[in-house]
């Protein structure tokens, strides 16, 4: 069950502006291979004869008509094959379009969208969340509607206030656990600053494949940045020849099954994808996780990684605060099906404080 403990103790860190383009950990709003979507259209019938603008106005309606007719003159707009460069081109029923798409301000969709979330604390200044797996935290290209943003947005009128409605930190879409919303400016700037001086403790539980062999806990610290040669993914790589940002976790064995392991995983640095692509480079890609290698297992087709708990001194109140998630039901399956068990000592959140 989740569950929060608070004791009042020291005074509130010292805050930072938050960076309305990136969470606290300097990581761009958009998922890896987000940053653009590449869209390709048949005008319809009904469009015959309009101009290009206005037609695309009609058929991508999460853009303004003024953000469209912009992206026609850089030339990223493309009929039948061929770019385009006048807004004014008459378009006829069939023709083929090819559109790259990049999120702005107003494509976000930054709109109020009623949804049932599961918050496990507030008070005035923050909120604690249990997300479920499936659910997109932030508007991106492919995820205009329906993300935790929308409906922080539509809970809590003050989110209309604040850079991205409160959103300091990620999990992935397909990433189920906790995460720390703020409710006020005050608020938001402090969680940034805690999180970009490492006084948030980020844990999460993974399924990989491959038993865990060797010591059973194992510092990793390898930069991560674009791969150069799949663009959606995420990579280990050398600073010197590639760019590329710090990037360390900790990994603990839980238990190790004929099929794989159960792991603690410790966020030092928060960068994209950060535990996937450090097991992967490990050898041990999280069961399901299909972009780093990790095929479906023990009933899961979704990445199996679950932000367990989350712990930190309040920004505002000083009070400590330590959170749990009980793992999603298909996560409790899995681990079923291969014979583990979450180990008794690692349920009580006060057998390890926040650091």
């Amino acid at each position: 069950m989740n569950r929060a403990t608070a004791i009042i103790s020291g005074t509130p860190p010292s805050t930072a502006p938050a960076d309305a383009d990136r969470d606290a950990d300097g990581e761009p709003l958009e998922d890896a291979g987000a940053a653009a979507e590449l869209r390709q259209l048949a005008l319809p019938a009904e469009l015959h004869g309009q101009r290009l603008d206005r037609a695309l106005a009609a058929l991508v309606p999460e853009f303004s008509r003024n953000y469209l007719r912009q992206l026609i003159e850089a030339g990223v707009v493309h009929m039948q094959g061929q770019p385009v460069v006048k807004p004014a081109q008459k378009v006829r029923a069939g023709d083929h379009l090819a559109i790259e798409l990049r999120p702005t301000p107003m494509s976000q969709a930054f709109v109020p969208q009623a949804m049932a979330l599961d918050v496990v604390y507030e008070d005035q200044h923050l909120a604690v969340i249990d997300k479920p797996a499936g659910l997109v935290v932030h508007p991106a290209p492919g995820h205009w509607s329906g993300t935790l943003l929308n409906g922080l947005l539509a809970r809590d009128a003050a989110a209309a206030h604040l850079p991205r409605a409160g959103i300091v930190h990620r999990l992935d879409k397909d990433t189920s656990g906790l995460l720390v919303v703020a409710r006020s400016r005050a608020a938001m700037d402090a969680l940034v600053a805690l999180i970009a001086a490492r006084q948030v403790r980020r844990e999460y539980l993974a399924l990989a494949h491959r038993p865990w062999s060797g010591a059973p806990a194992r510092e990793i610290d390898a930069a991560i940045g674009r791969d150069p040669r799949q663009r959606l993914r995420m990579a280990v790589l050398d600073p010197a020849r590639h760019p590329a940002r710090p990037a360390q976790t900790r990994f603990e064995l839980l238990q190790n099954a004929p099929q794989g392991c159960l792991l603690r995983c410790l966020l030092r640095t928060g960068r994209t994808h950060q535990i996937r692509v450090h097991l992967a480079h490990l050898g041990h890609p999280l069961v399901a996780d299909a972009l780093y290698g990790g095929a479906p297992a023990a009933g899961l087709t979704r990445q199996a990684l679950h932000a367990r708990r989350l712990a930190f001194r309040h920004p505002l109140t000083g009070q400590t605060l330590d959170f749990v998630a009980p793992l999603p039901t298909d996560l409790t399956h899995a681990l079923s099906a291969w014979g583990l068990t979450m180990p008794a000592d690692d349920m009580d959140p006060a057998a390890s404080p926040a650091r």
